[in-house]
C-alpha cells in the first residue's frame, strides 16, 4: 500500500468524485452525481461502451424499448414493439447525454490503468473521508506516454463485464491456435472491422463460429448472409452446451418478463431475507413455478426447430432465466440453417489442427477462418487496475462480485460498482443504483455495519448460486423488484 506523501505529483482538480467508463452505467452514474461535478474517464473517443466497441452493426437489442430505458428519459417511440438496432440504441444514449448535459463531465481518450488506495490503514465504510483523498487514479491519455495522476474521495467503476479482454479457451499442447494455418479472431476483433473488411473475411470462406450465445448467433447470421449464392460456404457453429433461446420476448402477446419479473410472478420465487411465511408460500407454489417453466419450454420448442437440430437444452427454462443469459435470435437464424447456410456441430471438447478444428468424437471440420464467440473476462479487466488486497477480495467467494445492493463491496471503501448486476432491465437497474449511490454520497442515509453488509451480500449471492447452475455473474432477474423496493426503502423514496 502506497503512502500518500510518496505519491507522484497530482493533477489539480476541483472534483472529489471519479467515474470510470462512459457506457450506459457510467452515464447513469454521471447524471445522478452531476451535482458533485464528477470526472468521467473514458478510454475511447466516444460514449456507448460495449454498444460502440463490442457489438456488430446487425445486432439488435434483446428487449423492448420499455425494458431498456432511463425512467427520467423515455424512448420517443417507446410503444414500438420492435427491438431497436445498434444505431438506435446509441442515438438514444446520445440524446440522453445531450438532454442532461453530461458530455461536459467526460474526459475522452483517458484510460485508467491503475488505482491506488491512499486512505489510512483499516479505513472502512463506517468512517467518513473528512475531505481527504482515499483513491488515486493513474490515467493514460492518447496523446501522451506519461501517466497523469488524480486524487479523489470517491470512485465509481463502470467498465462492465464485457469487452476489452477476451476469454480464450485453454488447449492441450500442440493443439492450440499456433498450429492452425488459417485466420483466428475473437468476436471483439470482428466487431472492430468495417463492413467491407468483415464481408471480405466471411465471403467464400469456410468459417467456424465457436459458441452459442448472442455474439456467436449474430455472427453466424452475418456469415450466412455474406455467403449467399453458388460459391458461398456454410458457417459451422460449434455448440458445446445448448441453451434456451427465444425468437423474441413475447409469449402470445405477453412479455416473458410478465411470468418472471412482475410483482405477482415474484411470489413464486425465493428472495433474500424472506420470512418463514414467504418460504412456506414459495414451497406451496413450487408446482405452479415449475409449470410456468414447462410452459415456456413447450412454447419455444413449438416456435423454434430446436429438436430438429439437436439443440434442445437439458436444463429448465427457469434455471436459464435466473442466470440472465437468455438470448434472442434474429428472425432468419433458423431460416438460414434450413437452407444449409448454417451448420451445427455439437461437441463437448475441441481443439485446433492445421486445417481447422478437431472434435472429441474423432471428426474434423476444415476452416479458413475461426471466430471465437467465447465471451469476455470482465473480472480480469477489473483486477488489472485494482490494488491488493482489494484485488483478491473482489471475486470472493464464488468468482463473482458480491456487492451490497448490487453497488458497493463492503470491504472496499469509498468505491462503487455500477453495471455489474444483471436483471431484465439493465438500464433501469443502473439508473436506480446510481440514484441510491448519489443519496449515499450525499449522506441522505447511512449504511449498516460492515458485518451486516457482508452477511446480507453473501445471502443474496448464495441465493443466486442456488437458483441456477449457470452461475457466472450476479443476476437478480427473479427478485429484481424486491431488491428495488429494499433500495428505495433504504434511501427514503418509493418506486
Amino acid at each position: 500500500m502506497a503512502d500518500h506523501c510518496e505519491s507522484p505529483s497530482l493533477v489539480i482538480s476541483n472534483s472529489k468524485t471519479a467515474i470510470i467508463g462512459a457506457g450506459f452505467s457510467g452515464i447513469a452514474a454521471a447524471k445522478q452525481l452531476c451535482h458533485h461535478n464528477p470526472i468521467v474517464f473514458e478510454a475511447s473517443d466516444c460514449i456507448g461502451g460495449v454498444w460502440k466497441s463490442c457489438t456488430y452493426n446487425s445486432t439488435k437489442l434483446q428487449s423492448t424499448r420499455k425494458n431498456y430505458e432511463f425512467a427520467e428519459f423515455p424512448w420517443p417511440n417507446r410503444n414500438d414493439p420492435s427491438f431497436p438496432s445498434k444505431l438506435e440504441v446509441l442515438d438514444y444514449l446520445e440524446s440522453y447525454v445531450k438532454h442532461f448535459d453530461v458530455l461536459k463531465l467526460i474526459k475522452f481518450n483517458s484510460k485508467v490503468v491503475e488505482l491506488r488506495f491512499v486512505g489510512n490503514a483499516g479505513y472502512c465504510w463506517d468512517q467518513p473521508s473528512q475531505g481527504q483523498p482515499v483513491w488515486e487514479i493513474a490515467v493514460q491519455t492518447k496523446d501522451s506516454d506519461n501517466l497523469k495522476w488524480y486524487a479523489f474521495e470517491f470512485v465509481v467503476v463502470c467498465i462492465g463485464q464485457y469487452g476489452d479482454i477476451p476469454k480464450i479457451p485453454e488447449f492441450p499442447s500442440n493443439k492450440g491456435p499456433e498450429i492452425f494455418k488459417g485466420k483466428i479472431l475473437h468476436t471483439i476483433d470482428y466487431c472492430k472491422l468495417n463492413k467491407e473488411t468483415a464481408s471480405q473475411l466471411l465471403e467464400v470462406n469456410k468459417v467456424v463460429a465457436v459458441g452459442y450465445k448472442k455474439s456467436a448467433i449474430d455472427l453466424a447470421v452475418e456469415c450466412a448472409q455474406a455467403n449467399q449464392g453458388a460459391e458461398g460456404q456454410p458457417c459451422t457453429m460449434v455448440v458445446r452446451t445448448p441453451h434456451w433461446i427465444a425468437p423474441n420476448h413475447w409469449f402470445f402477446g405477453l412479455l416473458f418478463s410478465f411470468f418472471y419479473t412482475s410483482r405477482s410472478s415474484e411470489l413464486l420465487h425465493e428472495r433474500p431475507n424472506q420470512t418463514i411465511f414467504r418460504t412456506l408460500l414459495c414451497f406451496l407454489l413450487s408446482p405452479l413455478r415449475r409449470g410456468v417453466s414447462k410452459l415456456m419450454e413447450s412454447f419455444l420448442l413449438w416456435k423454434l426447430p430446436l429438436k430438429k437440430y439437436e439443440l434442445k437444452p437439458d436444463h429448465t427454462f427457469e434455471e436459464y432465466i435466473a442466470s440472465c443469459q437468455l438470448a434472442t435470435v434474429p428472425e432468419n437464424f433458423f431460416a438460414e440453417a434450413d437452407k444449409g447456410n448454417i451448420v451445427f456441430k455439437r461437441a463437448s471438447e475441441w481443439w485446433f489442427w492445421e486445417e481447422g478444428i478437431e472434435f472429441n468424437d474423432n471428426t474434423k471440420t476444415k476452416a479458413d477462418v475461426i471466430i471465437l464467440g467465447t465471451g469476455y473476462n470482465g473480472m480480469k479487466k477489473l483486477k488489472t487496475i485494482l490494488p491488493e488486497p482489494f484485488r483478491s477480495l473482489i471475486d470472493y467467494p464464488y468468482g463473482i462480485m458480491a456487492l451490497y445492493r448490487g453497488t458497493i463491496h463492503p470491504l472496499i471503501p469509498n468505491m462503487a460498482f455500477v453495471g455489474y448486476v444483471e436483471s431484465v432491465s439493465n438500464v433501469g437497474a443502473s439508473e436506480l443504483r446510481s440514484k441510491w449511490l448519489a443519496r449515499l454520497v450525499d449522506e441522505k442515509f447511512k449504511l449498516p455495519s460492515t458485518e451486516i453488509m457482508v452477511e446480507q451480500t453473501l445471502r443474496v449471492t448464495e441465493l443466486m448460486r442456488k437458483r441456477t447452475k449457470f452461475f457466472k455473474r450476479p443476476c437478480v432477474a427473479t427478485f429484481s423488484i424486491n431488491q428495488a423496493d429494499e433500495m428505495c426503502k433504504e434511501m427514503g423514496c418509493e418506486l
